[in-house]
């Protein structure tokens, strides 16, 4: 399925079903801000739950942090976010419009693309446009008062790197991971959910010995880019691409983006960077490290896996989108339809169950409604009675919803319940009073 048709139906199907839509829409909404709504922070939670369990609760070496979002401004001056931390912007001329000027560079160098409002090619000489947003801390606008809000989580982790190391005598190799929210000004934000001005990140910062940096940068690169693979995105849109030298950043000794098949810009666009930031911020803030074994001090390098779960949820929803033409159901009103099916790992699924009673009768819907309420006690499930048997499937499956469970007339007699798969269609009797040992089975 072509990748763009496929987004231009995702954000449609977002918005609808209430996953993502754009933030204060109702007021014409807020360029780069969005909302995700009751299946999207369901979504989002369980993409940073799966990612949280991997690479912190699964391991010895990693403990967590949660920092905050503003800190003292010395922060991003050590670590030259002030300086350093821009885009080149570029701006029409004609209507006043401002660009990043590597969005219009055409794909040979040759030539200068046309300002996508008014068609001109008359731009402004390129200046730096500094991306962190500015705030303000106390009741007056002083200057001295300056504050930025994050455009990163990793600094709040360097700075506090002695207090955790601390507080729980660690040793390395070991890492702090992150997850929170930053913002950064965009330019020009887009692509959905792609780049957006706050947005969400999952960063883990593992500290190393200088000598060991090569052997720690490949592990990190290869437990990332499986990470993603095992929560079901297909291997054919992933891949992992090396920055040239000329593309790092000014910390960074070597990165390798894990790139996916968006479709937009040039098909292929960053998902997870992963990078040697060398000695460089710890060395920026003043740490070092003593080896009580070799008795010697030095500054750590750092190997930084660093992931943003919007770009993570958007990633997963298209790679999962899908179209059938008619046959999912046994009901005649859909032969002809196009029915969509979000093929969601289940660790990912926003409802991992739904509960449907055949009829309404009350004979069906309370002990329907009794073993719904007893699920919710152990998982997200979802109640639906309006409509056809057939066409509240086609809603569970447009949504992700890996197991469907009928309450029909003949549970009344057998205590049994009809189980569906979303992905095989396959479908199963079960005991009403095996059914949360059942899908407790299922999403171990």
């Amino acid at each position: 399925m072509d990748q763009t048709s496929t987004m231009d139906k995702l954000i449609s199907l977002c918005k609808r079903r209430g996953f993502i839509f754009p933030s204060a829409e109702k007021y014409g909404g807020l360029q780069g801000f969005w909302d995700f709504g009751p299946l999207g922070v369901e979504l989002k939670n369980n993409i940073k739950k799966a990612w949280w369990k991997r690479f912190v609760q699964q391991r010895d070496d990693v403990v967590g942090l949660d920092s905050a979002i503003i800190t003292n401004s010395a922060v991003w001056q050590k670590s030259g976010h002030i300086e350093g931390f821009s885009d080149k912007l570029i701006e029409c001329k004609n209507c006043n419009r401002r660009f990043k000027e590597s969005d219009f560079a055409a794909a040979d160098g040759a030539a200068t693309l046309a300002c996508p409002y008014c068609n001109s090619k008359n731009f402004s000489p390129a200046r730096d446009f500094n991306t962190m947003l500015r705030t303000y801390i106390g009741p007056v606008e002083e200057s001295s008062a300056v504050a930025y809000l994050r455009p990163e989580t990793a600094q709040n982790i360097f700075v506090d790197f002695d207090t955790v190391r601390q507080a729980l005598r660690l040793k390395l190799p070991f890492g702090i991971a992150q997850i929170g929210k930053a913002f950064r000004n965009e330019i020009t934000p887009g692509n959905f959910i792609f780049r957006s001005r706050e947005f969400e990140m999952m960063e883990l910062e593992y500290f190393i010995h200088p000598k060991d940096d090569g052997t720690w940068f490949k592990k990190w690169v290869e437990e990332s880019y499986q990470w993603f693979l095992d929560l079901g995105l297909k291997k054919e849109n992933l891949r992992k691409y090396e920055q040239k030298e000329e593309e790092l950043a000014h910390y960074a000794k070597e990165t390798i983006d894990i790139e996916y098949k968006f479709g937009f810009e040039k098909g292929w666009a960053e998902l997870m960077g992963i990078a040697n930031r060398t000695d460089f911020d710890l060395k920026a803030h003043g740490f070092m490290y003593k080896d009580d074994v070799a008795k010697s001090e030095f500054v750590p390098f750092v190997i930084e896996p660093s992931a943003g779960v919007d770009r993570a949820a958007l990633a997963f929803l298209l790679d999962a989108y899908d179209e059938v033409k008619g046959g999912r159901t046994t009901t005649t009103e859909s032969n002809k339809e196009v029915e969509t099916v979000l093929r969601l790992h289940k660790d990912l699924a926003p409802y991992k169950a739904a509960v449907l009673p055949l009829s309404k009768k009350e004979q069906l819907s309370g002990p329907a409604k009794e073993l719904y309420h007893e699920l919710k006690k152990h998982f997200m499930v979802d109640y639906d009675d309006v409509a056809s048997i057939g066409r509240r499937y086609r809603r569970q499956d447009e949504i992700g919803t890996p197991y469907c469970i009928t309450v029909d007339f003949d549970s009344l007699e057998d205590k049994k319940v009809t189980v569906r798969d979303r992905d095989t269609m396959k479908q199963e009797r079960v005991a009403i009073a095996e059914i949360t040992a059942y899908l407790g089975e299922r999403f171990r």
